[in-house]
């Protein structure tokens, strides 16, 4: 909790703080990569720098932090906090860093607002920062210790490619097992890994892809978009390179590859007390309750209605979570929900319509924009879920372009299902949790989500 001296200057100063934060943070990065050119290199997402999405969602999450701590001071914002953390673990952040991090930021915070940082102002800030530091520290130490990790070890390990399907022109899947022949680490659907790989200039970057195949098979599998350059041959927007990852696995990688591949982690999980009718449930990632997807945990009543709706790339996660359903017998309700260009751009459609088929309450609805002969859509242009069975009561799992599952939740807002039942995921920095805008899901603290760094790039 911030004490009451540094909230009543936290609140004092957030409107100049807020107006200069994207200054600060540019300035910040700057700073950072100057004096440790290896980060920017081995570990932060150079896409997202060069775009500027990494420094505004910085930017965005300084303010939402702060802001919470003042308008809420007795409780903390969890949402926020677990997603950063889930990420960190998948890249094997140390504690050291953020000493590291205070350094370059409370240097950027003089620099551009000057006189202005009072003794007074930068103590009530340095609360604030190390509120959030340790908060998150802590969160990390255990997800370490539930992955057998000491904190800043090595979080990656090898892995073998075992074999590679093309499922669409732009989208891969990559089958692997662990390189030493140890068993693959527990995965709940709806989680990602950390992939590293060595790219011709030598940097060593990393990309988070969600887990796909079903959480109780030996072999582990992400399936991966490649991203393209877009305005470079005079469309619309600013030209922005080809994905540097998402192109080196796609035109290098084949079966008898290996990669470096962290433990699963993320917070998009299905949650076992809403599925067996309990109450509550968590945003820890832990161990399912044995059971409860069917019916048979703690709460004993019916499970929830469930929607899963995705858009694109974003059917990944929802493929494992349909898989899970399966294998655990769940009967409830299930409305699938999917997007896209058309069926031959729709990523494991074939896994996608089995998932589908395996659950007895479950229904799927596809939108294609451009539909094929022999895959018809059920419609075609924007999602619209007028006419769909979605109860008050319904859990919403969302996963897709942030327009995409902004108009889904507005939807699921209108009818009646509440804030904190819509889970979303954000492949690459959260513009919208930490947005400041009332639109958006800030402060919706029993909220789960997770934010996973540009997923295809």
């Amino acid at each position: 909790m911030l004490s009451d001296r540094s909230a009543a200057t936290v609140r004092a100063t957030l409107p100049v703080v807020g107006a200069a934060v994207g200054d600060i943070t540019e300035r910040f990065y700057d700073r950072l990569f100057a004096a440790h050119p290896e980060l920017l290199r081995d570990l932060f997402n150079r896409g997202n720098q060069a775009s500027g999405a990494q420094r505004r969602a910085l930017a965005g999450s300084i303010a939402a932090f702060a802001t919470h701590l003042v308008e809420h001071p007795d409780d903390r914002p969890d949402v926020l906090l677990s997603r950063i953390a889930h990420k960190h673990a998948s890249l094997g952040i140390a504690p050291e860093q953020y000493e590291t991090v205070r350094e370059h930021l409370f240097a950027a915070i003089a620099e551009v607002l000057g006189d202005a940082v009072t003794p007074e102002v930068a103590a009530a800030w340095d609360e604030v920062y190390w509120l959030m530091a340790n908060a998150l520290v802590a969160i990390e130490a255990r997800l370490y210790a539930e992955r057998g990790i000491a904190a800043g070890a090595d979080a990656l390990r090898a892995w073998e490619v075992v074999e590679r399907v093309e499922e669409t022109a732009d989208v891969a899947t990559f089958r692997l097992r662990p390189a030493d022949g140890g068993p693959a680490p527990a995965f709940r659907a709806g989680q990602y890994v950390s992939v590293q790989v060595e790219l011709a200039d030598g940097a060593r970057q990393i990309r988070q892809y969600s887990l796909t195949g079903a959480p109780a098979a030996d072999v582990r599998q992400i399936s991966v978009k490649r991203v393209r350059g877009t305005g470079a041959d005079g469309g619309p927007g600013a030209a922005a390179p080809d994905g540097e990852v998402s192109t080196y696995l796609h035109a290098h990688v084949r079966a008898g590859d290996r990669l470096r591949v962290s433990a699963p982690y993320g917070d998009l999980v299905l949650d076992d007390a809403v599925l067996s009718g309990g109450p509550g449930g968590g945003l820890d990632g832990g161990a399912p309750d044995a059971g409860a997807l069917d019916g048979g945990g703690p709460g004993g009543g019916a499970p929830a209605p469930l929607l899963l709706a995705s858009a694109g790339i974003g059917v990944t996660p929802m493929i494992a979570m349909l898989e899970q359903l399966a294998d655990a017998g769940h009967a409830g309700p299930v409305t699938v929900v999917h997007a896209d260009r058309s069926p031959a751009a729709h990523a494991l459609r074939a896994e996608h319509l089995a998932g589908t088929g395996r659950l007895p309450g479950a229904t799927a609805h596809f939108w294609y924009e451009d539909p094929e002969p022999g895959h018809p859509a059920d419609r075609t242009g924007r999602v619209d879920l007028t006419g769909l069975p979605v109860a008050p009561s319904t859990h919403a799992y969302l996963c897709g372009p942030l327009p995409f599952m902004k108009a889904v939740r507005s939807q699921l807002l209108a009818k009646g299902v509440a804030p904190a039942a819509i889970h979303y995921e954000v492949f690459g920095p959260d513009l919208w949790l930490a947005s400041p805008s009332s639109s958006g899901p800030v402060g919706e603290a029993t909220m789960s989500s997770t934010v996973t760094g540009s997923r295809a790039a």
